[in-house]
């Protein structure tokens, strides 16, 4: 059982999340609710938690200043948000679990669910990396969390040379010729880097359009990354993949 505060300045917000946990979370037992740093650091430190469900905006401060504050983190958490979708992105480049205000229960029973199977990895690294995603535009100095069951990886966007699905696993191709292999779908990387020069040419591959060293039109078509990789190129993606170069290139 997962003993869990929530710690929110909306009165409304702490009833309804309450509600929601004691209706659909067989797995939780809740403890006291808080409404702002002051009080939850308080709440945390006497009762110590194993899940905190966290607003990021209070009255006085934020879920980040309750945070670094009760440094050493031995809890998980998830925020609370009402976010734009930029700063969405930050937390899905960041690791870090979500819920959009308005709450909605089925989303809160998969977060509660992942929290539970989630093994705490050096947390203050995924906060720092959230921080400065979200102080950041800067496609250069974004940086994404490659979350293994052993290591918790910080890679710079622009090191990914491409990605390869593995059935429900990706594996990560880096310019230094490192591979990591995550348990999420290229799919959803396909989403989080579509923006940022990510490009699907095959229903297996994911390649960082600025890491493409040629394309060679023999056998069917493929590409060789700048780390000599050959990449296969799907016959339908061609031509679209032509005109991002067109793109690129500025011809």
């Amino acid at each position: 059982m997962l003993r869990t505060l929530i710690i929110d300045d909306e009165p409304h917000v702490r009833k309804t999340l309450a509600r929601m946990v004691k209706e659909e979370c067989s797995n939780v037992t809740l403890l006291r609710s808080a409404d702002g740093v002051k009080s939850g650091l308080k709440a945390i430190n006497e009762q110590n938690p194993d899940l905190v469900l966290l607003d990021i905006q209070m009255d006085d401060g934020t879920g980040f200043d309750l945070l670094k504050k009760a440094e050493p983190i031995n809890f998980k958490v998830i925020f609370i948000t009402a976010f734009d979708k930029y700063a969405i992105q930050a937390f899905k480049f960041s690791a870090i679990d979500y819920l959009l205000k308005p709450v909605d229960p089925e989303d809160l029973v998969l977060a509660v669910n992942r929290a539970e199977q989630m093994v705490q990895q050096d947390f203050s690294t995924q906060l720092r990396v959230l921080d400065e995603n979200l102080k950041t535009r800067d496609t250069k100095g974004k940086k994404i969390i490659l979350r293994t069951s052993e290591t918790v990886h910080l890679v710079k966007v622009s090191d990914i040379s491409y990605c390869e699905s593995d059935i429900s696993y990706t594996n990560f191709y880096l310019a230094d010729g490192k591979k990591i292999l995550v348990s999420n779908t290229l799919r959803e990387f396909e989403d989080m880097l579509k923006e940022y020069g990510f490009f699907r040419v095959h229903k297996s591959f994911l390649v960082n359009l600025l890491a493409i060293s040629k394309f060679e039109k023999a056998d069917g078509g493929y590409l060789v990354m700048e780390n000599n990789d050959r990449v296969p190129v799907a016959t339908r993606k061609r031509d679209h993949l032509l005109e991002m170069f067109d793109r690129i290139t500025g011809d």
